[in-house]
């Protein structure tokens, strides 16, 4: 993992939270952490954070509703921790910005490898520089250095991790991308769950008006990988 990331970890259980400031503050880290949502939304309005663990179950907020409000004031990244293995509510944090979940209970070797990825993406964004020229493909365009995309003219409402899977693949028009190298380019992770990519894919389609059983845009070869081209 890389050294010297500012963590904030959100837990109301202080036996699992002084593990984490533990295991993090061993591994290099600065930690603050809090046990509530309004504490939380406090520290990341005065502090400047590199991640955040945040837990579901705070008794002063839901976790989903803290974690709308957290992305009203910031895009740091957050790393839901719950103990809800419902893939509805999963799809639902993602959508609404988490950049990734640990299911609970976890190892801190887990959640070490979850944080270093999200890390590495966040560091890999923050030194890239976008392409300058506007991607489009049949009635889509999309503008790196804005990060705006468009359908037929319309705005479309979406993620930065939505964004960003598009961008990717709009940038080879017709070309089948493997799962693996979404993951590696998108994600900068070297492994992970499908489960991840077939989600935000699933939303990407709802958003451009499409299903996998009838595909415009996106069309996923199975076994292969998943590409972009113009409807015919």
């Amino acid at each position: 993992m890389p050294p010297m990331a500012s963590v904030l970890v959100v837990e109301d259980d202080q036996f699992v939270r002084s593990a984490l400031i533990r295991h993090l503050t061993e591994a290099t880290h600065t930690v603050r952490s809090v046990g509530t949502a309004l504490e939380a939304l406090r520290e990341v309005a005065h502090f400047r954070f590199d991640v955040v663990v945040l837990d579901l179950g705070l008794p002063d907020l839901d976790g989903s509703e803290a974690l709308k409000m957290l992305r009203g004031i910031t895009d740091v990244p957050v790393i839901i921790a719950t103990a809800r293995d419902d893939e509805a509510e999963i799809v639902r944090l993602l959508n609404d910005g988490a950049d990734d979940y640990l299911v609970k209970p976890f190892s801190v070797e887990h959640l070490s490898a979850r944080m270093a990825a999200v890390l590495r993406r966040a560091r890999a964004v923050a030194g890239a520089e976008p392409p300058s020229r506007v991607i489009r493909v049949g009635g889509l365009s999309i503008d790196p250095l804005r990060r705006q995309a468009e359908l037929d003219g319309a705005r479309l409402d979406l993620t930065r991790r939505e964004f960003d899977l598009l961008a990717f693949l709009a940038g080879r028009p017709g070309v089948v991308v493997a799962r693996k190298e979404l993951l590696a380019e998108v994600w900068q992770q070297s492994y992970g769950d499908d489960q991840t990519i077939d989600v935000h894919l699933s939303w990407l389609r709802r958003k451009l008006g499409e299903t996998a059983a009838s595909p415009r845009y996106l069309h996923t070869l199975r076994g292969v990988g998943v590409k972009l081209e113009p409807p015919r």
